[in-house]
């Protein structure tokens, strides 16, 4: 079964600049995305459908979760959970594998990609982070906010970058502080340990420093993915934040900052 394909995704790219890559290139990036190996463990799993779908990947990549906080969990979980987002799949699969696993089902607002997987697309409310969204996603979206489901959530939308010599989010978008007021939210952060390796953020550089708009080091992902087998990601819960505790001054892209300026804060504790 071939569920990822990487030289179709490149042909249907809006990106030029991918489009015309040679068929050589296309097939050397085929195996650094471990094409083979990630359909084989999709076609091995194919009939576990959304929640019962995340422990059985994170059995198979024999990666643990090292937990800190969980009595920060609140009972009620309508809430926004939101970290950041240091690795690109593997921190997607830890926090909704917490969420599920104090709450049963939820949302997760990811990358329209990941509806190319059967197994996700119950689990994922989709949104395009390099361009327009669609108006069905859009509807989608206001249906998940307005539910009493919990929802998961980058809000950087964007994979950590090295930023003068930091691996850090770029800027957090606001919607989800206008839905917590909005939807009478509250808001839980996360946040992960840990980095990506050096050849993703080598990658990043010289593509910053050449000109080429095309994201290309997101190819990298799935090898950065399968770097983690056998390993512990470790993740610190931090304390429920409500609309309450904002500053009614400022604007909710300001809000954005302060959640995550608070995210990181968490890893400081012991």
């Amino acid at each position: 079964m071939i569920i990822v394909d990487v030289k179709k995704q490149i042909k249907d790219s809006n990106s030029k600049f991918l489009r015309n890559l040679p068929v050589f290139i296309i097939k050397i990036l085929a195996k650094i995305a471990y094409q083979d190996e990630l359909n084989r463990i999709l076609t091995k799993y194919s009939d576990d459908i959304g929640v019962d779908f995340l422990p059985k990947i994170l059995e198979e990549m024999n990666i643990k979760m090292q937990v800190e906080g969980i009595e920060n969990l609140p009972e009620n979980g309508r809430c926004f959970f939101v970290a950041n987002h240091p690795f690109g799949i593997v921190d997607g699969l830890v926090l909704t594998s917490i969420v599920s696993g104090k709450y049963g089902n939820f949302k997760a607002i990811g990358n329209d990609v990941f509806m190319l997987i059967p197994q996700l697309r119950p689990l994922i409310a989709a949104v395009n982070v390099f361009g327009t969204n669609k108006r069905d996603y859009l509807m989608e979206l206001d249906r998940v906010f307005q539910s009493d489901l919990p929802i998961t959530h980058f809000p950087a939308g964007l994979v950590s970058r090295l930023h003068n010599f930091k691996v850090l989010d770029s800027v957090w978008q606001k919607s989800f502080i206008t839905k917590t007021i909005e939807c009478n939210r509250e808001i839980v952060p996360l946040h992960f340990y840990g980095r990506n390796s050096i050849l993703f953020y080598s990658v990043y550089l010289i593509r910053k420093t050449i000109g080429i708009k095309a994201t290309v080091e997101l190819a990298l992902l799935p090898h950065e993915f399968f770097n983690k087998k056998n390993r512990t990601i470790r993740v610190r819960i931090g304390k429920p934040i409500t609309f309450k505790d904002f500053n009614k001054n400022q604007r909710p892209s300001d809000t954005a900052q302060w959640v995550k300026s608070k995210v990181y804060n968490l890893r400081h504790c012991s």
